[in-house]
């Protein structure tokens, strides 16, 4: 396993988008719709293959008749840095050896891009949403690989809770991911063509 993408979550796109660019000083790409789970999102390239989205539901989509992904139904206030994803090489295996609530893998798509993601049945994910969503890719396309470089990398991933110690030992080593007892919350540090910013 080990770290694929991280998401900023928004009340609109608009504001999840805005909050990423003012943080680093960068724009981001066009994204793409996820018509099953109604929501859209803005992507930005990252170093070391990994990227970033910024990801809210879609106005003009209809509701999905299941929970959207990254408890995005019961998003509420300010854009931030929700979710981290995950890839693993068999979505299945890893689900057997983590706990009950990380999700059933759903088979998605995105223009060329195919891929199977592990979503919870009420979209939220272990330790208050911040336990790692699973995420396998299928064939040789990935997002990263399709973006633009804007000179920037993830020097940083910084995962809060109260029991923050649990969670890193469930997940052992992730580098460049850090656990620290406090509320839940996440903070990245990302290296920028203006110095290190603070993303949350």
């Amino acid at each position: 396993m080990e770290l694929d993408h991280i998401a900023v979550a928004g009340a609109t796109l608009e504001e999840a988008t805005a909050h990423v660019e003012d943080a680093l000083g960068v724009s981001l790409q066009a994204g793409g719709k996820h018509e099953a789970f109604g929501t859209h999102n803005r992507l930005l390239g990252l170093k070391d293959g990994l990227y970033l989205e910024a990801i809210a539901i879609d106005p003009d989509a209809p509701r999905p008749d299941r929970a959207r992904w990254f408890d995005l139904d019961r998003f509420e206030g300010a854009p931030r840095l929700t979710n981290w994803i995950c890839r693993v090489p068999d979505i299945e295996a890893s689900l057997s050896v983590f706990p009950d609530g990380v999700g059933t893998p759903i088979d998605l798509a995105r223009g060329a891009l195919r891929w199977r993601m592990a979503v919870p049945p009420n979209g939220r994910l272990p330790f208050d949403n911040l336990f790692p969503a699973l995420i396998q890719w299928q064939g040789d396309l990935h997002p990263a690989r399709m973006l633009e470089d804007h000179g920037c990398r993830l020097k940083r991933l910084i995962v809060y809770h109260p029991d923050a110690l649990l969670l890193a030992e469930q997940l052992g080593p992730l580098d460049p991911v850090v656990f620290d007892t406090g509320p839940a919350s996440m903070q990245a540090e990302i290296e920028t063509p203006h110095g290190v910013r603070i993303l949350r």
